[in-house]
């Protein structure tokens, strides 16, 4: 067994990637208005967090160029991608890419970018962020919410692919 299997203090990235890899998570895409434009991430790191304040959180890389954008918004939208939408998903992945080209979106009450064809939208107010080592923890406090389909599954990614989720 090594330090990394048995809970060592020096744990591989590639092997901690590889175990977390196993838990499966939902793809979603963040949006926000800026005064340059509209600016949008895709994350798999996306949880809600509290009922009594409606509140959820995700996880962006602090390399992220379209976070500090975001951030610097104030507000953000959490737009939940269907199985179909794997193509937004990798055109918000995509860097030095518009993002937006080719797609149909509405402001929502805080301006941030509502996607069409996703399966719920979420629109809220950053109420805090913490470093959380190479990544922060934002925290947003939910404005607005909507389900915007029920005829699809969600994305989700699964061991380094996408995927769509099946009834057991």
């Amino acid at each position: 067994m090594t330090s990394e299997q048995a809970g060592g203090s020096a744990i591989d990235a590639s092997y901690f990637r590889s175990v977390l890899g196993g838990y499966p998570t939902g793809v979603v895409v963040v949006t926000a208005d800026t005064p340059e434009g509209p600016v949008g991430l895709a994350i798999g790191t996306f949880s809600s967090v509290s009922l009594d304040p409606p509140l959820v959180g995700f996880l962006p890389d602090k390399a992220s160029s379209s976070w500090s954008r975001i951030e610097a918004s104030g507000n953000f939208c959490v737009n939940i991608l269907a199985d179909d939408q794997l193509d937004v998903c990798r055109q918000f992945a995509a860097r030095g890419a518009d993002r937006y080209a080719g797609l149909a979106w509405r402001a929502g009450i805080t301006g941030a970018p509502v996607l069409d064809g996703v399966l719920a939208w979420i629109d809220c107010t950053v109420e805090s962020v913490v470093d959380a080592g190479d990544h922060h923890f934002v925290l947003g406090r939910v404005i607005d919410l909507g389900i915007a389909r029920d005829d699809a599954g969600p994305l989700l990614f699964f061991r380094g692919r996408y995927g769509r989720f099946t009834e057991a």
